[in-house]
């Protein structure tokens, strides 16, 4: 059996254990080793071998009973010792119950026994007290202070607990019986608040936090407490104001007191609060009033800068200063602080801020004009010329000559610029400065005023001007300035459209005061409006009148009908050639003039304007046949300018007309096709008929027959 243990050696394997088995049977390895091979000697062994197994089995078998039974019986055991664990430990717990009560039964009585034996003591400490405090009395009534503890400095503490009583005390006796008594405690009451306090300050100057703490904590029940609080208030000020700004100075000196203050005072918050407010209405006050005054009368530009950067900086320090600990309510106490140095100069800011602007618009307006050798000419003044001019402009008659700008359109970008940056300026300033009830009507003056001098006497101005200057319909040579002044309003207008939205309407979004902006907004749109609109009307006409005069000094009779009628060389007449350059280069300053949808506007009243020009022009006149080639190349070219209008409808109105040119070369049999065209066929009969008409052999080919 010791051999066949060997064989089940770990790790198993069956295969390698027969192996094992029949190597160490003789006769039964599988080359027959030194014997020759055996199989009944192998069968043999197989056979014992298995009933060794099997006695191995039974016997592993009987020992795992063996053991179960073991493990079952001290199962058993271990339940029954819990069983009686249990039982100890609830016996255990009915005796901690059963102790716990008599300790809070033996707790209760010592309580009540305590209660008790203060009731004795505490009298019976009072008498003791009052005891003490009538020999220190006696002292003081005889007039001389015997006992260590009023003529040692080191119990100045236990003398200050004794005096500070005996002060009390001295307050309800009779004044006639103890006069002089109560004169001597008075005096020696003060004499050691005196010494206290002086022990306070040397103890501060030489940085003894734990003394001053001490002493604090004594002096906290004695009159001259506040005054020991002012004494500190006023040492930690010395020396704080080093640097130029006094607001930086400010908060590094409360930075570092109030650590200090948490340290000395048992009220640290009603200390800092007066460290506070003595800095504010000593130091900063001082400052403020230093700065404002100076600058109030002299300099009201400055005055304004510095008001604003004064009181910034003020409420930038008082939202630090809110980071310490300064009672419940410190932003109310902040905020008053701050309002008693400031409310005599907010007062009266608006009306200053408003005549600022006043006098420095107008100054930037009147340097601008000054500098142009301009003297503004009143507008709407009712007089002769005034009249005939609106007459003029309304009607285009002509009233007389139009003024000469000499091409100065009276805008100036960096006019503009510079009266809407103090606008910003002023904005920024009512933003902080204005109450917040008086805000919105604050911020609603200051826009009125950017109206009036931007708006009205500025670009309002400049159109007036600029319609003075449009001449007549029928001038020759005119130069046309408006669009200049139009381009330039319309660049002005979008800067003072992006200072209303960026920084007035957020100033008065949340009040009545909105409407009544964007109704003076709207009103002052379209007064502008209605001046452009008039202006360029004017203008579109002298273009008009320019082409006009160049089509009728230039086209001659002979263009159309030619002595040599195969001789002609040129693709399109000189009066056509010299429209289109002009039209090229008024379309060009459209474009570059205006933005948007108005571009578009324009030029499509423009190209009407122009085709009708062209379409009149060309009846003027009777076509041979090669005049009426010659008069398709001209509509072909007027229809190429036309293309940079880059409106549709002109474009066209411009293939018509070029189709309509067709009848004056088409042969008389094909009339009735062409006219039954495509571009034609909807126009009206007495159009074609009429540009038939134009045609050198009407009469000789009897034409007007096609339209009987």
């Amino acid at each position: 059996m010791a051999t066949t243990a060997q064989l089940f050696e770990e790790p198993f394997d069956a295969d390698e254990y027969i192996e094992r088995l029949a190597w160490r049977t003789p006769g039964g390895g599988s080359k027959g080793g030194a014997e020759a091979f055996d199989p009944k000697k192998l069968l043999e062994e197989f056979v014992n071998h298995i009933e060794e197994l099997k006695q191995l089995d039974e016997r592993i078998q009987r020992k795992v009973e063996k053991l179960e039974k073991q493990c079952h019986r001290e199962a058993k055991e271990f339940a029954h010792k819990v069983q009686d664990l249990q039982r100890s430990n609830q016996v255990a717990f009915q005796h901690f119950q059963e102790l716990d009560e008599h300790i809070s039964y033996v707790a209760t009585k010592v309580c009540h026994l305590g209660d008790q034996l203060e009731g004795v003591n505490t009298p019976r400490q009072r008498a003791v007290e009052a005891q003490r405090l009538m020999t220190y009395f006696n002292e003081f009534l005889d007039g001389e202070l015997r006992s260590d503890v009023f003529n040692n400095p080191d119990k100045i503490k236990e003398a200050a607990d004794i005096i500070q009583k005996l002060h009390l005390i001295a307050q309800e006796l009779p004044f006639d019986r103890f006069s002089d008594v109560k004169a001597k405690i008075a005096s020696k009451y003060h004499d050691l608040e005196r010494q206290l306090i002086q022990e306070f300050t040397a103890a501060q100057r030489r940085g003894e936090i734990g003394r001053m703490r001490e002493v604090a904590a004594v002096l906290l029940h004695f009159k001259g407490y506040a005054h020991c609080v002012d004494v500190y208030i006023k040492q930690c000020q010395e020396g704080a104001y080093i640097r130029n700004d006094v607001f930086e100075d400010v908060a590094i000196l409360c930075q570092r007191v109030n650590k200090q203050v948490g340290e000395v005072f048992c009220s640290p918050e009603t200390v800092m609060a007066k460290l506070i407010q003595s800095i504010f209405e000593n130091k900063i006050q001082a400052h403020v009033k230093e700065k404002l005054d100076e600058t109030r009368n002299s300099d009201v530009e400055q005055y304004l800068k510095n008001l604003y950067d004064l009181y910034t900086r003020t409420t930038t320090l008082a939202t630090k200063l809110t980071d310490f600990n300064l009672g419940s309510d410190k932003h109310t106490f902040l905020s008053k602080l701050i309002k008693n140095i400031f409310s005599c100069y907010l007062e009266s800011y608006i009306d200053m801020e408003r005549q600022y602007l006043q006098n420095r618009s107008g100054m930037i307006l009147q340097r601008y004009y000054d500098s142009k050798n301009h003297q503004k000419r009143p507008v709407g003044t009712g007089s002769i010329q005034e009249l005939k001019e609106r007459i003029r402009q309304r009607t285009n008659l002509p009233l007389g000559s139009s003024i000469d700008t000499h091409g100065e359109t009276f805008l100036s970008q960096e006019v503009v610029v510079n009266l809407l940056q103090e606008t910003r300026h002023a904005f920024e300033r009512c933003n902080k400065l204005s109450d917040p009830a008086d805000l919105p009507k604050n911020a609603f003056s200051i826009f009125l005023l950017l109206v009036e001098y931007l708006c009205v006497d500025h670009i309002d101005y400049a159109l007036e001007i600029g319609l003075s200057a449009i001449p007549s319909a029928d001038a020759k040579n005119a130069n046309l300035y408006f669009l200049d002044v139009v381009q330039q309003a319309n660049t002005i207008f979008h800067l003072f459209d992006k200072q209303f939205n960026d920084h007035l309407m957020p100033l008065i979004s949340s009040s009545p005061k909105l409407t009544e902006c964007l109704h003076k907004k709207k009103e002052v749109i379209e007064q502008m409006e209605v001046k452009l609109d008039t202006g360029i009307d004017r203008t579109l006409n002298c273009i008009i009148g320019q082409m006009k005069h160049i089509l009728s000094t230039e086209q001659k009779k002979t263009d159309f009908r030619p002595e040599d009628e195969n001789n002609v060389m040129i693709q399109y007449t000189a009066a056509c050639s010299k429209v289109c350059a002009y039209m090229s280069k008024q379309v060009e300053r459209v474009q570059k003039s205006m933005d948007g949808k108005n571009v578009d506007t324009v030029l499509f009243e423009l190209g009407v304007r122009f085709h009708r020009l062209i379409h009149e022009h060309l009846q003027q006149f009777s076509y041979s046949s090669m005049g009426g080639m010659l008069a398709i190349c001209d509509v072909a070219e007027y229809r190429r300018c036309a293309k940079d209008f880059r409106v549709p409808l002109v474009l066209q109105l411009f293939d018509t007309l070029h189709a309509l040119c067709n009848l004056l070369v088409v042969a008389p049999d094909n009339l009735k096709q062409v006219c039954s065209g495509e571009q034609l066929t909807n126009l009206d009969r007495n159009l074609l008929h009429a540009f038939v008409q134009l045609r050198a052999d009407y009469r000789s080919a009897r034409l007007g027959r096609h339209f009987s």
